[in-house]
């Protein structure tokens, strides 16, 4: 069984520890969804990953166990084995079954003003939402670290695969914003805790909101408009049909509002100067770890910790609660305007780190970047220059797009104010602080992708 369930998990999408040595060293069950039919149980396991330098991840992994084989299924099978509570079973990927979901939207209606409890389970509800217990559910596909049921249009269930003991930001922000009547964040319905014994913890396990079904995400809108513009050769970015800048304008002043709540319902600190002098020192590091991964680093190196050592000389930094990996791809355009989705933070930080308040700009320069990288994932995916002229013509409208969005975006999020200088050193500083870090991601993912950000590194030298 055990083999099974690790073969299962390494060939899962969701699973981080693709390429490296592991084990999975123990399988336990920490709770069944309640009022299965006959032949159906549902449980939630947690699983244990031990990796060959010491390591551990936690996994949750909702599994169907039916006494007969469900050829509907037959594509989400884990295995066949014998269980020690429900007998000889066909063991299934939950997430893929109608009837298993169907017990999750079941256990969070009944959730209704207390938790709905079953054993170390905990299904929560915020009032004012009735769920359609008849709609049915659809796996999304997409997803990498995590995955989504939908419940026909009314609702949205994420389950968190990598789980970790303590408060998961993506609950606690949408919760917060949720209750303060933000129209910039799905409205949360509600979530799912397991009050865990054995580590004297809770463990949140997923959250259900509601349901964007005309959102359309923002880094596909960008792309779009980008290919609009490479294909009127002769008309500038703000003469094409799907000019982007409105949408910046209306997306930079979404994030303003959405940081104007977190700060009123999360603490706020002013951080002295150690705190920028270890900034500083951070994105140093990030640098020097950096440059063994990608060489071409050393020609941008001197400019890039002449950015580092600004942040040193200021003499306090403002921080809050952020959403910590924002980019369009983070965006959906709805018919009742832009929302800013999944404030887990950057996945590959431990959690007590994304929970730590950070400053806005971060958030900022994260759009920025992306509102770069987009013109040249078109240039690079999308169109073929033919002669160095057609080239320089393409990169000259990518800046021109990427530029044109940048401005809008920045303007309507500072509210028509120019920056202060301080603010500008931040801004500066986490841009670089990005570039470097997707240098490496480009190089260890898709080494044919890395002259986008070696490139936006170059034009901030020369601007």
């Amino acid at each position: 069984m055990i083999e099974m369930v690790q073969d299962f998990i390494d060939q899962a999408r969701w699973f981080g520890g693709k390429g490296r040595e592991w084990t999975l060293t123990s399988l336990r069950r920490v709770g069944e969804l309640p009022d299965p039919p006959g032949d159906l149980r549902v449980a939630i396991e947690l699983a244990t990953i031990t990796y060959d330098t010491g390591e551990l991840d936690l996994y949750q992994l909702p599994l169907a166990y039916y006494v007969h084989p469900q050829e509907r299924l037959a594509h989400a099978l884990v295995g066949e084995w014998e269980d020690a509570d429900f007998g000889r079973a066909f063991v299934y990927d939950a997430l893929h079954d109608r009837e298993s979901m169907a017990l999750w939207l079941a256990a969070f209606a009944a959730a209704d003003g207390e938790p709905s409890m079953r054993g170390g389970l905990a299904f929560h509800r915020l009032p004012g939402h009735e769920f359609d217990l008849e709609s049915h559910s659809t796996l999304f596909s997409g997803e990498q670290s995590n995955s989504s049921v939908a419940f026909g249009e009314d609702s949205l269930m994420k389950i968190f695969r990598k789980v970790t003991p303590g408060v998961n930001p993506d609950i606690a922000i949408h919760q917060v914003l949720t209750e303060a009547g933000s129209d910039h964040v799905a409205a949360l319905y509600g979530w799912l805790d397991l009050v865990d014994e054995e580590t004297d913890s809770t463990i949140q396990l997923a959250l259900l909101q509601q349901f964007l079904r005309t959102g359309s995400d923002g880094w596909d809108l960008a792309l779009s408009s980008v290919r609009n513009l490479f294909a009127e050769a002769d008309l500038h970015a703000e003469e094409v049909g799907g000019d982007f800048a409105g949408e910046s304008i209306r997306l930079g002043e979404a994030l303003a509002e959405v940081h104007a709540a977190l700060a009123e319902h999360f603490p706020v600190e002013t951080r002295d100067a150690l705190a920028t002098a270890e900034l500083s020192a951070a994105m140093h590091r990030r640098l020097d770890a950096a440059l063994d991964v990608v060489p071409q680093l050393a020609d941008h190196e001197s400019v890039l910790r002449a950015t580092f050592d600004k942040v040193r000389g200021l003499d306090a930094i403002r921080v809050q609660r952020i959403h910590g990996d924002l980019h369009l791809g983070q965006t959906l355009r709805t018919v009742k305007g832009w929302k800013i989705v999944d404030f887990e933070g950057e996945p590959t930080k431990p959690l007590a780190e994304r929970l730590l308040p950070d400053s806005p700009w971060r958030d900022v320069a994260g759009m920025l970047r992306s509102f770069g990288y987009a013109p040249g994932v078109v240039a690079m995916t999308s169109f073929q220059a033919d002669s160095p002229n057609e080239a320089d013509q393409l990169a000259y409208r990518a800046t021109e797009w990427a530029d044109r969005n940048r401005a809008a975006f920045l303007d309507a999020y500072a509210g028509g104010r120019g920056l202060e200088s301080d603010e500008l050193v931040l801004l500066k500083a986490y841009e670089a602080d990005k570039a470097v870090y997707e240098t490496v991601y480009e190089a260890r993912n898709r080494p044919g992708w890395l002259a986008i950000p070696l490139a936006a590194l170059a034009r901030t030298e020369s601007s």
